[in-house]
């Protein structure tokens, strides 16, 4: 893969104050197109990704893995000739580093990867960029993965680059917090060739959805859990 073609999506819901700073970052001459999935905002988040050059994409149908099925079906909107070669995900609150992504799809333009995940566990991780519940929850997980399918992966991290071809054979489904373990489950189920990068992460912008609360934290990990002994 000498010249791969790059899409980039991003999920986003009320992260007016950082969506620009992750556009920013993201190296252009690595992409060819930056997808915002516009995840039912109610600040200026669609406004300020517009104005960055990013392609919006209204999602009012609420969850992470809906807005990332929501980019994935404007790529697919597409004629054959023009299907990316690589889809990189990531998120928009300006927690990950985009100007990594060149390290992030290396091993899929050197090594013929199907699937790299950026790992935080393996990388820098910056204090309190991650919360307890976090850091135990990706730990269970990903030894769960491992004692179930043989697969070692050490984080679900949200910035991930997988091959096209690859990510429609995964048939991607949920519609919420499951969605990176089921990608990494699928991919183990399916014998895909697999690896993980270091990355950094830093402290959101904002606070999170999700490990923000409590509620949304017991709601992401039983979800979580739930995803991978449902997809056995």
């Amino acid at each position: 893969m000498s010249k791969p073609v790059i899409d980039v999506i991003i999920p986003a819901f009320n992260e007016e104050d950082s969506i620009g700073k992750v556009l920013e970052d993201i190296p252009a001459e690595w992409v060819r197109e930056v997808i915002v999935c516009n995840n039912g905002s109610t600040d200026q988040t669609a406004a300020v990704a517009t104005a960055a050059g990013a392609t919006v994409l209204p999602q009012p149908k609420k969850g992470y893995g809906n807005a990332c099925l929501k980019g994935m079906q404007h790529i697919a909107s597409r004629s054959q000739q023009e299907q990316p070669d690589i889809v990189v995900f990531l998120d928009a609150d300006y927690s990950d580093h985009p100007e990594e992504l060149p390290k992030v799809v290396q091993p899929i333009i050197e090594s013929n990867y199907d699937l790299v995940i950026g790992s935080r566990a393996l990388g820098d991780l910056q204090p309190g960029a991650m919360q307890p519940q976090q850091i135990f929850g990706n730990w269970l997980a990903t030894t769960l993965i491992r004692l179930i399918y043989n697969y070692r992966f050490t984080d679900l991290g949200p910035f991930r680059a997988v091959k096209y071809a690859s990510l429609l054979e995964l048939d991607m489904q949920d519609p919420n917090f499951g969605w990176t373990v089921e990608m990494q489950v699928k991919a183990a189920k399916l014998q895909m060739k697999t690896t993980e990068v270091p990355v950094q992460y830093r402290r959101r912008i904002g606070v999170s959805k999700v490990s923000g609360t409590i509620k949304g934290s017991i709601l992401a990990g039983h979800k979580i859990l739930w995803t991978i002994f449902k997809l056995i």
